[in-house]
């Protein structure tokens, strides 16, 4: 086991080291002096970035593997050449969600980040909390924060992550404080129901030493806890709101008591619930209100949320992560109160099982936007389904219009873009590099 062995003679080969959530793992231990090594199938963001960290990295799968441990994602197929391999040369293998269970074991306190959406965000604010504090942590994120990238290394007394649902992975990780933001359905290719998911959720809670929920969330707050948050709820709670462009001071209440009041950087309400979370965790292990604050106003925001990639047609382009129908509403509201024209919206849909399942759910969030744009959606790791496709959800939206590359999607924006509007581009798949590419050949 990891946790039981560090010493730096073990060596690491990552198999898909080019993902957000692999890549920070490579570095983190990297960073650590061990060995580490990886492939992938394709070129990318990461990739570039751990070779300039001095990790070699391969692309295809055709590379020998001569380390000890072999760590894989849930994504790579039985049939993956390297993992066959290396199941015959007796290496050990390694989900990385097991993986990061391992790695988490190996810290004397573990504050994990669970729920539907906002997982990214609340990491990243504990980040810059427990640095502001001055505390020797770790932390692992499933994203890129604007300031500190996918991951973070300034000791060993703390472990920050984020706790994914998909899988069941968050089984992997016995925390000391676990946050669940909210218990949102979502991934029906892992989960078959409501129930389940939650029952998910339950179990991830009693691993943990401590709960922190959402006393807001109808599902979150029936969960045993020891501490809750809110706006309208809750132990921990934010009131006398107030916002100028959609980024919202408020002041921090405990048990009704003022504590703290904290202006947020971040664009949408949704990120007070994200900023309590953080606040309520990092009260548990012992930072000051006012070393809180201090650490969330240095939060400057997380790539792809609510990121602005430049223009089109004299318009600001905002892309988004959001790609839950509940993510999407959030998204919507705070971009319809930052302009006085029309939100255009794209949409990629990002799996086939998700669209499927809660297709009802996406066409009532999208059938108010003004000719919405549908783009081929992102397969991820799944095969075609007709039914969870974008032309499905075509088919339910009269005014939409379905973009078939990103020439025809940029036909498209001009035919209806005018000056004032804000073009909202939404989504978890490839539309974000799509729209990068596009905004730079009008913003050079």
């Amino acid at each position: 086991m990891f946790c039981r062995n560090r010493e730096k003679s073990v060596s690491f080969y990552f198999i898909g080291i080019g993902g957000v959530s692999m890549s920070a793992l490579a570095k983190l231990l990297h960073g650590e002096g061990f060995s580490v090594r990886g492939s992938d199938d394709a070129e990318g963001e990461f990739t570039r970035e751990l070779r300039a960290l001095g990790v070699p990295v391969s692309i295809g799968r055709a590379e020998e593997i001569a380390e000890d441990t072999v760590v894989y994602t849930g994504a790579v197929e039985e049939t993956h050449p390297q993992l066959l391999a290396a199941k015959r040369a007796g290496k050990r293998l390694v989900r990385r969600a097991d993986f990061l269970g391992e790695l988490a074991a190996s810290y004397p306190a573990v504050c994990s980040v669970a729920g539907c959406h906002g997982k990214t965000t609340t990491t990243c604010m504990l980040a810059h909390i427990f640095r502001g504090a001055g505390k020797r942590f770790t932390a692992h994120v499933g994203g890129e924060d604007l300031d500190l990238g996918n991951c973070y290394s300034g000791g060993r007394d703390f472990f920050l992550t984020e706790a994914c649902e998909f899988q069941r992975s968050f089984l992997s990780i016995r925390s000391t404080a676990a946050v669940i933001l909210n218990c949102d359905y979502d991934h029906s290719d892992c989960y078959p129901s409501e129930e389940d998911l939650f029952a998910a959720y339950r179990a991830f809670a009693e691993q943990a030493e401590e709960v922190i929920v959402c006393a807001d969330d109808p599902r979150a707050r029936t969960l045993p806890h020891a501490l809750s948050f809110g706006i309208f709820e809750g132990d921990v709670r934010a009131e006398h709101l107030a916002s100028l462009g959609e980024q919202y001071a408020f002041t921090v209440t405990e048990g009704g008591v003022p504590v703290v009041r904290i202006r947020l950087h971040a664009v949408g309400r949704v990120h007070i619930y994200n900023a309590l979370a953080a606040y309520a965790a990092a009260r548990r292990f012992g930072i000051s209100g006012e070393d809180i604050r201090r650490g969330l106003e240095n939060f400057h925001g997380v790539r792809r949320r609510f990121e602005r990639v430049g223009s089109l047609f004299s318009c600001p382009v905002i892309c988004d992560y959001a790609h839950h129908p509940r993510e999407i509403a959030a998204t919507l509201r705070a971009a319809e109160k930052l302009t006085a024209g029309t939100v255009r919206v794209v949409f990629q849909p990002h799996t086939y099982t998700r669209t499927r399942d809660l297709m009802g759910d996406f066409v009532e969030v999208l059938k108010d936007c003004e000719a919405p744009i549908l783009y081929e959606t992102y397969a991820a790791r799944e095969k075609y389904d007709f039914a969870g496709s974008a032309a499905r959800l075509l088919s339910l939206l009269p005014e939409a219009r379905y973009a078939a590359s990103p020439s025809h999607l940029l036909r498209l924006i001009g035919e209806k873009a005018e000056a004032g509007d804000l073009i909202l581009v939404l989504g978890a798949g490839d539309i974000y590099a799509i729209m990068r590419s596009l905004t730079a050949r009008e913003d050079p």
